[in-house]
């Protein structure tokens, strides 16, 4: 029997998160998309806090490709400021492909390495 949407995800997931971890001077930038919003986290794995996050919720757009773009842009400040210059990408177990990629590309464009 296949597998649904979610348990797939969840094992894709696991797979990437035995390899990713994020450390302080490179912390990892987590993606979780919802059907409404978008969201990204620089996580320190190693002390298990969070340095920065964003949100789509907070910002207004007209589409959701735009909200995306305008996270990885506001992510990418947050973590300039924060000192960090280069992160390990999560995807979280999507694909790289849409709205993960539109917050991919407009976070490299806004200074951040990964």
């Amino acid at each position: 029997m296949a597998l649904s949407k979610l348990q797939r995800r969840a094992r894709i997931k696991r797979r990437i998160r035995k390899i990713i971890s994020g450390t302080a001077t490179k912390p990892r930038l987590s993606v979780y998309r919802s059907n409404k919003e978008i969201y990204a986290q620089l996580i320190d794995d190693v002390n298990g806090v969070t340095l920065a996050s964003v949100s789509s919720r907070d910002i207004k757009a007209a589409t959701k490709a735009e909200a995306a773009t305008a996270v990885g842009k506001t992510i990418a400040e947050k973590a300039v400021k924060a000192g960090v210059e280069t992160v390990a990408f999560d995807r979280n177990g999507y694909l790289y492909h849409g709205r993960v990629k539109v917050l991919a590309d407009a976070a490299r464009e806004a200074g951040l390495k990964f």
